[in-house]
């Protein structure tokens, strides 16, 4: 256990160090925040999440919540048939949910309308719930549903910098799995990419994104005035994404990072059209895009040999880590994947992001009715929101 701060505040979990009833006087945990029953609670889905052990502990644990939520929205992207399960499903919980079917006709049509593009993936689903849920809540916080070590003190956690008055909170955890360490698109990815790059850059902006012990985490929270000023990528890159604007709006004084512990989570494979190579594509072009909006140039010829050499310096650290620790460690595999993950390196092209909902012509009243077709026109529904 440590207690080293990074460039940004970083919130321990001290609860390994002391007994709660030892001498010092010192008790473990962290108090309960007054910010629940402000808080809308953003749990992207998809189908794979129906009846999903994970998925169920998540909503279990939000339940255990005292006071609850001011709202729990749940974007998901599904077909027709999978969203009257999904209803069901949902309203078996004590919780005060909103289902968002973002791939419902309607909402693509007020979309179009709007003027925004006709990506999908995590992050706009993500983000067509910010709008509903910064009106519902004086806080936003999101995380992912496939966690299966999820507990509800994770909510205090995130929400505890928020009460300090911080305007953006990350959560970091180990991911120790199977006797093996895990974790490993930020792990062999990110961390040296940006590495690479701070060998041969002194920007603010690296240094802001190199001091998150995992950058890729999906969990966060932050006040409704920043959810609403967050332009997210359509796919993969919402967290780095996040993690640009919240440099911009709160800065290394506004931001803060929580210590979640140890999660578990579902594995993905490293090929294929959901696998870590592909989410390495979309997740470099973002972090390039956010670097060069904050002033660095790199230089696109020599990166990729920069970031193996970068990435093979820390599998060395990584083995001996893995040693002391008696844990498993194959490097010849996250040899290969750092070889495979070097093809994703490449100027990061157009912007693609959505816009600010501070800037958007569409209103989270338009998402709600377009997104829940199932419920009654609310009173000044349009026509054209409901069809």
């Amino acid at each position: 256990m440590e207690y080293v701060q990074e460039r940004i505040a970083t919130l321990h979990d001290f609860a390994a160090v002391a007994d709660a009833d030892d001498e010092s006087g010192y008790r473990t945990g962290t108090a309960d925040s007054d910010l629940v029953p402000d808080t809308a609670i953003v749990v992207p889905m998809t189908e794979r999440e129906l009846g999903n052990p994970a998925a169920e502990r998540v909503l279990d644990e939000l339940e255990r919540l005292e006071p609850a939520p001011a709202a729990v929205f749940v974007p998901l992207r599904c077909g027709r048939d999978g969203i009257e399960p999904f209803r069901e499903w949902l309203a078996s919980f004590s919780l005060p949910t909103q289902l968002l079917w973002c791939n419902a006709p309607a909402a693509d049509r007020a979309l179009e309308r709007a003027g925004i593009g006709d990506e999908f993936g995590k992050g706009r689903d993500v983000w067509l719930a910010l709008g509903p849920a910064a009106e519902a809540g004086d806080y936003v916080l999101v995380h992912d549903a496939d966690a299966r070590s999820y507990e509800a003190e994770h909510v205090h956690r995130l929400l505890t910098p928020l009460e300090l008055e911080f305007s953006f909170s990350k959560g970091y955890y180990a991911r120790i799995e199977e006797n093996r360490l895990y974790g490993r698109l930020f792990r062999l990815f990110y961390r040296p990419l940006v590495r690479a790059l701070a060998d041969e850059h002194d920007a603010p902006i690296l240094n802001y994104l190199a001091a998150f012990r995992y950058a890729l985490a999906g969990e966060f929270a932050t006040t409704s005035t920043l959810a609403r000023r967050l332009r997210t990528p359509p796919a993969w890159g919402l967290e780095v994404g996040t993690l640009g604007d919240a440099y911009d709006y709160a800065g290394f004084e506004g931001t803060a990072q929580v210590d979640l512990g140890r999660h578990v989570h579902d594995h993905r494979a490293v090929a294929g059209e959901s696998g870590l190579e592909k989410m390495s594509r979309e997740v470099g072009a973002e972090l390039l895009r956010v670097l060069e909006a904050g002033g660095v140039e790199p230089e696109y010829e020599t990166l990729p040999d920069r970031y193996r050499a970068a990435g093979r310096r820390l599998l060395d650290q990584y083995r001996a880590d893995a040693q002391f620790n008696r844990l498993e460690y194959d490097l010849e595999s996250e040899r290969a994947q750092l070889d495979r993950y070097a093809e994703s390196i490449a100027p990061p092209g157009s912007d693609r992001r959505l816009p600010r909902w501070t800037d958007t012509t569409i209103d989270p009243e338009t998402v709600l009715e377009t997104t829940q077709p199932w419920v009654e026109a609310r009173p000044g529904t349009s026509a054209s929101a409901q069809d």
